[in-house]
């Protein structure tokens, strides 16, 4: 969206869309988006307790801790990360556009957590090895197309951050397909680490298949008029 000075302003595009909607649809769709970052904040706790849990404090710290003590730490945990947020978050105010810098940093992890996720879910002769590569290669990776164009005086090109998440992806996937080939595991260690997939895990209902199509019918006309 441009502001009144002709200035493009991105962020502005859901406030826009949301005073289309007439008052009933408004508050509907403002009780949408609260539950929608109430449930990513749910979420996201969660991952953090458990992560520093079982992964760091029990793993590293201590590994007799009772299931009580680490549910008491996790919760700790918690804490001590929603205080560092509240910090944090002030400083955000400075940027033009919030989520737009919240998503470019993410971008540093998720192309190599997209890698390791489909090749270890489709591909059977994915190795542990090529999994661990991806995920320690997938930030810095990121940071050297993030700021190689700075490095070299605008010599590297500078792509969009989508870009070069599609960029590090590919990569992260080659590397972990090269790792996978040139070192094999045997037959006895894949059934060790083969994951099981259900296919009825992944059948859905005609309604819903349906009802996605509209949904993202709706997404492409909105995106298409107002981008």
């Amino acid at each position: 969206m441009v502001d009144v000075a002709g200035v493009l302003k991105p962020d502005h595009a859901y406030p826009t869309l949301m005073n289309l909607l007439p008052a009933g649809l408004k508050g509907v769709a403002l009780a949408a988006l609260t539950a929608a970052i109430v449930a990513s904040l749910a979420g996201k706790a969660n991952s953090i307790s458990t992560i520093f849990s079982l992964d760091i404090y029990k793993k590293y710290f201590n590994s007799q801790a009772s299931e009580k003590k680490l549910v008491r730490i996790g919760k700790w945990c918690v804490v001590v990360c929603m205080i560092i947020a509240a910090f944090v978050a002030p400083a955000l105010k400075s940027l033009d556009q919030a989520y737009q810098f919240i998503q470019e940093y993410v971008g540093f992890f998720s192309p190599g957590v997209l890698a390791i996720f489909l090749l270890g879910m489709f591909w059977k002769k994915t190795t542990p090895a090529a999994g661990l590569a991806g995920a320690l290669l997938t930030v810095p990776i990121a940071a050297v197309l993030k700021f190689l164009p700075m490095w070299t005086e605008g010599a590297f090109p500078d792509y969009p951050f989508l870009d070069r998440m599609t960029i590090v992806f590919f990569i992260i996937v080659l590397i972990m397909v090269g790792i996978s080939l040139a070192k094999p595991v045997s037959e006895e260690e894949a059934e060790i680490h083969k994951i099981e997939v259900d296919k009825s895990m992944f059948k859905v209902s005609s309604e819903f298949i349906v009802g996605s199509f509209i949904i993202c019918g709706i997404l492409v006309a909105l995106y298409t008029v107002f981008w």
